[in-house]
């Protein structure tokens, strides 16, 4: 352990400049919610996180996949189980999938429980000659164009509390009471297949996964007799942006003695708060949780280099994933020198593909958009680049919802820009819908096979 990592202290990034915080009115009603959120019990269990790092190592070794989805920004008036069981579902559909088709284990990731905080390109946004401070998340303030909702209010980091504590209740319940049941997600999947309009591409391989389930049952192998057929292991994740709650919920093990930071199993660090010098790489490096951190089409191989070394250097196979978010017609040139750079020092890494936030556009009717095959092309790319160069395409990183909305343009059933505003709900980043982010597991699939079979 470094001499840094021993003085590190839950509350050591306050010495450094933090990006992307609110400005609250009150410095006294701060610290006594932080004191407050300091007496909860956690949220998750350092064991849990230790779990997921051990699979993440396999990750990093080419012998899993990691599958991370979610919510761009959870909202506290959607919440409700409905939403969260769609989510859910259409995750471990994902899962199966990627499963079947890549032939080794996938790691499940969810973006949910503690997604509330979003940064933001300004401080303040201007509408009709009105200027209020720009919303940040629900974990801060509210999404109406009003002064009062726009005031950032410490109060709400206990509403994200219940709210990701009853999340993370009715998750744990999804995984371990019978929804999560191989037959019943097959089942979802060939539902979905039944009205796809591409789904003579998609049917193979779900007549193959139907044979194999029908061969374990033959064989004896059932839900009944077979936990790991009718259960499943979920992991939450968010974005540590806000410091003043992670640090209310960052605890000491008992068993080990180290810092967790209790409020998700994973956290990352985003584009705009990466710095060397700054307080969210200071926050992440001391904590023992599994970490990633975004790598946008600017970072240079010694620079990132040097994030590496910052945030995990024991060089530990697990502890840090590199989520790429480049853009589809960047990707392509700027993800090889970086590959290059951690192959040829020997870092120990998780590579993950978020190829949403590089190709988000706005539409001619001013809604913010994606395109489903740009999404795609990233994807592919972020594999052959990969293969390209003898590392893992380690995993995706996806903003999605279980809901039917219309947010991202095109996929099987095409939605155009004209389609946006029928169901266009979300409040922050465009999100894949159900449709297509299974649609895309199985386009996905079909590199996952590929690479099995070069290899």
């Amino acid at each position: 352990m470094s001499n840094a990592a021993k003085n590190w202290t839950p509350a050591s990034w306050r010495n450094l400049q933090a990006l992307q915080q609110p400005s609250y009115e009150s410095v006294e009603s701060v610290e006594r919610v932080r004191q407050q959120l300091s007496a909860y019990p956690p949220l998750v269990f350092a064991q849990e996180a230790r779990d997921l790092r051990r699979q993440l190592a396999q990750v990093a070794e080419g012998k899993a996949f990691l599958l991370q989805g979610g919510d761009c920004a959870e909202s506290f008036a959607d919440f409700n189980a409905n939403r969260i069981r769609d989510t859910f579902k259409v995750l471990l559909q994902m899962a199966v999938v990627l499963t079947f088709a890549g032939n080794m284990p996938v790691v499940k990731v969810a973006r949910m429980a503690g997604q509330y905080a979003k940064p933001r390109s300004a401080d303040t946004e201007t509408v009709g000659g009105v200027e209020l401070p720009s919303y940040r998340g629900d974990i801060i303030n509210g999404i109406d164009f009003t002064a009062a909702a726009r005031r950032p209010d410490p109060e709400r980091m206990l509403t994200a509390y219940n709210q990701s504590a009853a999340t993370l209740n009715l998750l744990r319940a999804f995984a371990q009471g019978g929804l999560a049941d191989l037959h019943q997600v097959h089942g979802w999947n060939l539902s979905f297949l039944e009205n796809n309009p591409q789904r003579e591409n998609y049917a193979q391989l779900a007549e193959r996964l139907q044979d194999a389930l029908e061969f374990m049952a033959v064989c004896g192998v059932t839900s009944e007799n077979t936990p790991a057929i009718r259960e499943t292991v979920l992991y939450t994740s968010h974005e540590a942006l806000l410091l003043d709650y992670e640090q209310a919920l960052t605890r000491t093990d008992s068993l080990t003695g180290k810092w967790y930071d209790c409020s998700a199993h994973m956290l990352w660090i985003g584009e705009r708060t990466r710095q060397l010098d700054g307080a969210h790489v200071e926050f992440l490096s001391g904590v023992c949780n599994p970490i990633g951190v975004k790598v946008g089409p600017g970072m240079q191989p010694d620079e990132l280099l040097r994030l590496i070394d910052r945030l995990n250097p024991a060089n530990e196979a697990g502890r840090l994933t590199l989520i790429t978010r480049m853009g589809a017609d960047q990707l392509g040139d700027r993800l090889p020198p970086l590959v290059q750079a951690v192959q040829r020092e020997g870092r120990k890494v998780v590579w993950s593909a978020d190829p949403m936030h590089g190709n988000t556009v706005k539409a001619s009717s001013g809604y913010k958009t994606r395109d489903f095959d740009k999404i795609l092309r990233e994807i592919r790319e972020f594999f052959a680049v990969h293969r390209a160069e003898g590392s893992h395409p380690g995993g995706i990183h996806l903003e999605m919802t279980g809901q039917h909305v219309t947010e991202c343009t095109g996929g099987a059933w095409k939605i155009s820009e004209e389609d946006l505003a029928t169901c266009y709900e979300t409040q922050c980043d465009p999100r894949l819908n159900a449709d297509q982010v299974l649609e895309l597991a199985f386009r996905v699939s079909d590199w996952l096979r590929s690479g099995r079979a070069s290899s």
